[in-house]
């Protein structure tokens, strides 16, 4: 009989990764509106927390209420337990925006104006933007037999109005919606002639409470409420009946806005007897709701920092350095065939990817580029480069994940712009998402004759593997490691990938990669035993792994025997963990730390000290059931003893020595934030890298 593996709760996992990120919020030392933009984050996080994991949850409770988590609760049980931690933390995140943050704010210049505060100019302004900018785009429902509840769009803002009197039909409603559509702006600057602050806004909700009355004319308005109803957005596309994904999936994405609702968010003022008719209506428990003081949509305020332009309030700005020179009439392929290139971002420029890519769309000799698109933008000068090279005559073959979740529509609309222009478009495999960052170029060269030898034309194949997504924006936000290389040997295995991808056939053994569904879970699992047995031997052994998330359960068992053996450890997790750290006769040699700053942490690295030889990889893979065995995923080898010692310093050494922002986490699941000794210096992880490569 197989013993339990100690597991902690996903969800709750989820929630501590939150509870983190608030704390960057809660941070007297963090810039007044990062600490903004940190509660935007939290509350952004949480909108897909409940869109996906409470959602699964629920559906849980429907099928069977004793099914069990993996951590051994039961579902009904896991539910109670989650929800409760949900409250906490949304009742904390409103309590920080509304007693310290907005105060501050107001305080330092930036004054939120609610209707009870203008002045008869402001008003006189604010009733104009409302006639002329919103009325044209509001449709007012009165519920009554012919006009039942309106189904609401998942996370749109709308208003339940209270009504009294009799319309010009005669009737009597009692009830109205007003749903505000997305194209509307949730906030809103006042002019500066109007304000005696530097910088003022007005939430769309201020507009709705003070004119809400004139969409019902004849009619006395006696209350108007905000509230926001999230619904499951997993899309629901059955693998057996497909035959064009990208048809399959344009069927199905208008109803995500329309799924079963899983959260009802009011404000403090709905009455319970409205409070009682939405749970209703949406078919939801009274824990299900969740009422808050201030606007439901939090997540819109994160175009405030934007729009004010006060530098000490955020944090300093850093420009990525432009890493690779390349010497007069150098071309970047001919340097990148010379010496392998790693690039660390946002630290370092993501022009050199774009440069690649716009090279190899002009340079006659290419004959090919191949590339894997995960994110990457609505606007993207990928995307362009692609087509350029496409439009040059080039052979493009562009892997489009249309299952990025979130991202489905901006993919089929690349995915026709590819395909519009000449290039070849494929899903990669149904049921394993492509989360694989590959780009590969294919060049004619010549090799030129010497002594006896006659000079010839070979193809030689350039590529760049990275951690991230091909996403200029997210690259100079999120950390993430690129490699550009001309090793031929693992452009070789590039090119099997790609012939997995885009045509059908049996499983090729690589030379360098590791690849998911097929090998990589095996691989980590024998690097990890590798590393028990030298420790029972008495040899020097080491553990090092960074990633976003560890919730895979055998691998979570090979670490535990890993420690029992004595290996050193040392895991940066930034999201959920369900690995117990320092459990005595557990996992005593194992410690996890997240980081939390600036940059998102976002790299996958795995080390193993292989008796000195140091087996460094790179990956887009976070150590979870879906990326080792749904998804196309590969993790990549740096063999060039320079840079493999770079990535160790950039990727653990530095994060290691944070004893100012880093999260211990302890054998519970909760996490301890590492304080600075009396009279030391703070050691901040990011800083040292921005330091280290920035200038």
């Amino acid at each position: 009989m197989q013993t339990k593996i100690p597991l902690l709760n996903r969800e709750l996992g989820v929630l501590e990764f939150n509870s983190r990120v608030l704390a960057q919020a809660e941070d007297p030392k963090t810039p007044l509106l990062e600490r903004l933009r940190f509660v935007c984050i939290v509350s952004s996080n949480m909108d897909e927390f409940f869109e996906i994991r409470m959602s699964g949850i629920k559906e849980q409770l429907k099928s069977s209420s004793k099914n069990k988590t993996p951590d051994g609760l039961q579902i009904t049980d896991a539910y109670k337990v989650v929800t409760a931690q949900a409250h906490d933390l949304v009742a904390r995140k409103y309590r920080l925006l509304q007693e310290e943050i907005i105060p501050k704010l107001n305080k330092e210049g930036v004054g939120f104006f609610t209707s009870t505060q203008w002045t008869p100019a402001q008003r006189a302004w604010a009733k104009n933007f409302f006639h002329q900018e919103l009325v044209p785009l509001l449709t007012p429902i009165a519920l009554d037999p012919a006009h039942p509840f309106p189904k609401v769009i998942n996370k749109s803002l709308n208003f339940f109005v209270t009504l009294e009197g009799e319309d010009s039909f005669g009737r009597k409603p009692k009830l109205a919606v007003v749903q505000a559509p997305r194209s509307l702006p949730r906030v809103v600057p006042m002019p500066k002639h109007l304000c005696d602050q530097p910088f003022g806004f007005v939430l769309l909700s201020s507009f709705m409470q003070a004119f809400v009355p004139e969409l019902f004319q004849g009619m006395t308005v006696t209350g108007c409420h905000q509230f926001r109803v999230t619904r499951n957005s997993d899309l629901f596309v059955s693998e057996d009946d497909i035959t064009d994904l990208r048809e399959a999936l344009q069927g199905e994405l208008p109803t995500r806005h329309l799924g079963d609702a899983v959260r009802l968010e009011i404000t403090a003022d709905m009455p319970e007897d409205l409070t009682d008719y939405l749970l209703k209506v949406e078919s939801l428990n009274r824990e299900d709701c969740y009422q808050v003081n201030g606007p439901v949509n939090l997540v819109r305020l994160v175009q405030i920092p934007d729009l004010v332009d006060i530098p000490k309030f955020k944090f300093p700005s850093h420009q990525p350095t432009q890493s690779v020179e390349l010497a007069t009439g150098e071309s970047l392929l001919d340097k990148i065939s010379r010496e392998d290139i790693l690039l660390h971002h946002p630290y370092q420029s993501f022009d050199p990817v774009l440069k690649m890519l716009k090279e190899a769309a002009k340079d006659p000799n290419v004959l090919a580029i191949k590339q894997t698109v995960y994110r990457t933008g609505e606007q993207s000068l990928v995307m362009d480069a692609l087509m350029e090279a496409a439009r040059n005559g080039k052979e493009v073959t562009v892997v489009v994940e249309l299952l990025a979740r979130f991202d489905e529509q901006t993919n089929i609309g690349w995915a026709a712009k590819l395909e519009a222009v000449g290039a070849h478009v494929v899903y990669g495999v149904v049921g394993h998402k492509c989360h694989a960052k590959m780009l590969l170029v294919v060049r004619k060269e010549t090799i030129p004759a010497e002594g006896r030898r006659k000079a010839k034309t070979v193809l030689k194949r350039y590529a760049h593997l990275g951690t991230g997504n091909y996403h200029p924006r997210t690259a100079r936000l999120y950390s993430d490691f690129g490699l550009m290389t001309a090793n031929q040997d693992i452009c070789e295995d590039m090119h099997h990938v790609f012939m997995q991808l885009t045509g059908t056939g049996g499983r090729v053994p690589l030379k360098h990669l590791w690849q998911s569904p097929f090998t990589m879970h095996e691989e980590l699992i024998a690097h990890i035993r590798e590393e028990a047995r030298a420790a029972r031997a008495g040899r020097k052994a080491r553990i090092m792994a960074k990633m976003n998330a560890l919730l895979e359960p055998t691998i979570i068992a090979e670490l535990y025997k890993a420690s029992q053996a004595g290996v050193k450890i040392d895991l940066v997790i930034r999201g959920v963990c369900a690995l117990q750290p320092g459990v005595p006769g557990l996992s005593e040699n194992i410690k996890v730390r997240s980081i939390i700053g600036k940059f998102l942490e976002h790299h996958r690295i795995y080390y193993f000290y292989a008796d000195g030889e140091e087996t460094l990889y790179l990956s887009s893979a976070d150590w979870m059931d879906r990326n080792l065995f749904r998804r196309v995923e590969v993790a990549f080898p740096v063999l060039d003893k320079k840079l493999k010692a770079r990535v160790i310093k950039e990727g653990f050494q530095i994060l290691l020595k944070d004893n100012a922002t880093a999260w211990i986490m302890n054998g519970d699941g909760k996490y301890t934030q590492t304080k600075t000794r009396a009279g030391a210096t703070p050691y901040i992880g990011q800083k040292e890298l921005v330091n280290l490569l920035c200038h």
